[in-house]
């Protein structure tokens, strides 16, 4: 499972990022991401696109977030990459049940993985920041 979990946050910030350039509807963005992946296992493509909507649904908030703990950095200046794993991985943080470590490192591995040479040590300091102000029962789950 931690495998397709993997592959399913790699295919949603795909998804975030091409939706975040292209600036169009979620539904017509899927369904033109999912054709240039075919085939797809279904238990990743739907966990992606539960992340997808999750981030779409919560944007606001998650945005709010991102920017409150990273002072100098507002989203429209930050890289698309690395602003699109922190909304991932900040959705993550606020609204499901996955351990706070997995999420920030899979954070981390994604950021470097598609973003720059900085991305992983970036997205782990405002991560961080946004964990540490997570109650404590939530902080220790699963970790």
């Amino acid at each position: 499972m931690t495998a397709r979990r993997t592959k399913a946050r790699e295919r949603a910030l795909q998804a975030l990022y091409q939706i975040d350039v292209a600036a169009e509807g979620i539904d017509e963005a899927l369904a033109r991401f999912w054709r240039s992946f075919e085939p797809v296992e279904r238990e990743v493509m739907t966990l992606a696109e539960t992340l997808v909507r999750g981030v779409a649904e919560h944007r606001r908030a998650v945005d709010d977030e991102i920017e409150r703990v990273s002072a100098n950095w507002r989203l429209d200046r930050m890289a698309k990459v690395d602003r699109n794993v922190l909304r991932l991985a900040t959705y993550e943080l606020l609204r499901t049940d996955v351990p706070v470590k997995v999420v920030i490192n899979e954070a981390i591995e994604l950021g470097k993985k598609y973003g720059s040479e900085s991305t992983g040590a970036f997205v782990n300091g405002v991560l961080d920041k946004i964990a540490s102000d997570l109650p404590a029962e939530r902080r220790r789950a699963g970790g």
